[in-house]
């Protein structure tokens, strides 16, 4: 039998606990509400860290709980040393923090240093000033183009669709936001900026968090002049490549320095804090960069997170992915859905299995459930079983699929308003959790609504419906997990194994892992069944769409 080895995702010496972490994002207005106003809190997800200590993960990634006008969930920073009163307060903060630390779980706060809000005091500042002010260098102002200033400085447009410069109410100049109008980035060519974030860090450091995902790692730096560029602004490449990440604003050289000296402040303090990049970039020796020995410790390994539910492209993109982090002796994250993409349940669903639409809504494709659903609990045994780390979205353990017929009159995301309701955007995968099947809003909390409505269909999810059933996708991600720790996946040794075509097969610590992504049953080798995605009942054949670990 052919054996292909690939290096291990650390020395065998190496204990730096992100090297191998299975890190759970909270999405804080949609995990746990505490006071009933149909946001969920910091109290909320105080009362709910038992149960993810019980599930087996090793650290949170907290999104965004910072002061916000909340124009883009709160990636839209008003104060960075503050929380907004809709998630509680610095000392929620802090008894949170405290109590995931008590029970073993490090907390990951979510940056966002590529824009502010236009309620930061800076940009306030900026806009009370006349052109040319010191204020507004911190930002990034121009003069526009045509015989009055009335075009803008570039043709450069936004993520979120349409232009990517506005002015402010009677302002001569304009001002750039590659996302929404309401999020102006900052000019990262500033000392200033880059001081005040530096203690930014220092100021959630010095609290007691054990590191930071870097929202839009890729975009602080622009390229010099600004230029005209006439590709489509995407953070990511688009399903038939018109889109792209390629363009001036994106992963510039510069971004790197930054970064070298944020590691540098990190490493002043004890405990291993560490850094997660948010960098949609093309090819992995670029995302690569940012996982050198002197910047950060992790970078989202997106490559794996848009690939189809097909055995050859899953064992081309781990095969690529390991040997590119070798490369730079970082270790590969492995992450399948977050809060901005379509969940990978609802994603396995369709007739494409795996593509990545911009959100779906009753009138597009609906997902076969039962199929999506099938086949992420296969992707969850693929995915926990790879060294490195890995991520999971809140819900995903409960094989949460995409509400995709939610109506427009309940929608939030600035996406689906700038494009005109063209691009559905990310709601349906923000819906908050149910907790209890019979309870009003699944137990969500003590209130009766949602600041986003849950489908009834959330229902037969909820967790304590799945709670001690062994078949259920809640105790199969518990039983996953604690082998994968009993085990050291996360520090193993990838071996790949043949098989039939429509099959991934590899070892890993003593493991043997099959997954079989045909439409049909496949035959087993012998061995012990430690986990199985599917009850196996068939002698010995792993049925279609399904995944186990042997013995």
């Amino acid at each position: 039998m052919t054996q292909t080895n690939l290096a291990r995702s650390a020395p065998q010496d190496e204990t730096t606990w992100w090297r191998h972490a299975v890190i759970y994002q909270v999405y804080p207005r949609s995990f746990a509400d505490n006071d009933g106003d149909g946001i969920g809190d910091l109290p909320g997800i105080a009362s709910r860290l038992p149960y993810l200590a019980k599930l087996g993960v090793d650290a949170i990634w907290l999104s965004p709980f910072y002061r916000s006008p909340q124009h883009d969930a709160g990636y839209d920073v008003s104060d960075y040393r503050d929380v907004d009163p809709l998630f509680g307060t610095l000392a929620d903060f802090d008894h949170m923090l405290a109590e995931a630390h008590r029970l073993g779980l490090r907390i990951i706060v979510d940056l966002v240093p590529n824009h502010t809000s236009t309620e930061h005091a800076w940009f306030r500042e900026a806009v009370a000033t006349l052109p040319g002010s010191a204020a507004r260098q911190r930002y990034i102002f121009r003069d526009g183009k045509g015989k009055d200033g009335e075009l803008p400085p570039n043709n450069w447009q936004s993520i979120f669709g349409g232009n990517a410069w506005s002015r402010a109410p009677g302002d001569s100049q304009w001002y750039l936001h590659l996302f929404d109008r309401s999020q102006p980035d900052l000019n990262w060519d500033h000392p200033e900026v880059r001081s005040d974030f530096e203690d930014v860090l220092r100021f959630w450091l010095d609290r007691g968090v054990d590191g930071f995902r870097v929202d839009v790692a890729h975009g602080l730096i622009k390229a010099e002049g600004l230029p005209d560029w006439a590709g489509q602004t995407s953070m990511v490449e688009g399903e038939e490549g018109a889109h792209s990440n390629n363009g001036p604003m994106w992963d510039q050289e510069g971004v790197h320095d930054v970064y070298r000296r944020w590691r540098q402040v990190l490493d002043e303090y004890d405990n291993d804090r560490m850094m997660v990049a948010e960098a949609w970039v093309h090819p992995p020796q670029r995302l690569a960069r940012y996982v050198r020995a002197d910047e950060m410790q992790q970078a989202f390994n997106f490559d794996y997170l848009l690939t189809h539910w097909d055995a050859q492209a899953f064992r081309d993109v781990v095969t690529r992915s390991l040997a590119v982090s070798a490369e730079v002796g970082a270790p590969t994250t492995w992450v399948m859905s977050n809060h901005d993409t379509v969940r990978h349940t609802s994603r396995y669903g369709l007739s494409v299995p795996g593509a990545r639409p911009k959100g779906i809504d009753a009138a597009g494709e609906q997902p076969n459930e039962a199929l999506g659903l099938r086949r992420a609990r296969a992707a969850a045994l693929l995915t926990l079983a790879l060294p490195g780390s890995a991520y999971i979205y809140q819900g995903e353990e409960l094989g949460l699929p995409e509400h995709t017929t939610l109506e427009a009159e309940h929608r939030q995301d600035p996406a689906f308003f700038r494009t005109s309701g063209e691009e559905i955007g990310r709601d349906g995968c923000r819906v908050p959790l149910p907790w209890q099947s019979a309870a009003p809003a699944f137990g969500f909390g003590p209130g009766t609504a949602t600041w986003l409505p849950q489908p009834v269909s959330f229902a037969r999810y909820a967790v304590d419906r799945q709670e001690g059933d062994a078949g259920s996708t809640l105790e199969l991600y518990r039983a996953a997990l604690r082998l994968r720790r009993q085990r050291h996946l996360g520090n193993g040794e990838l071996v790949w194994r043949d098989a039939e075509p429509g099959v991934v097969a590899f070892a890993n610590g003593g493991v043997h892992v099959v997954v079989n992504t045909n439409d049909h049953p496949v035959a087993l080798p012998g061995g012990e069944v430690l986990v199985s995605s599917v009850p196996l009942d068939t002698g010995h054949m792993l049925p279609a769409n399904s995944a186990v670990w042997l013995g």
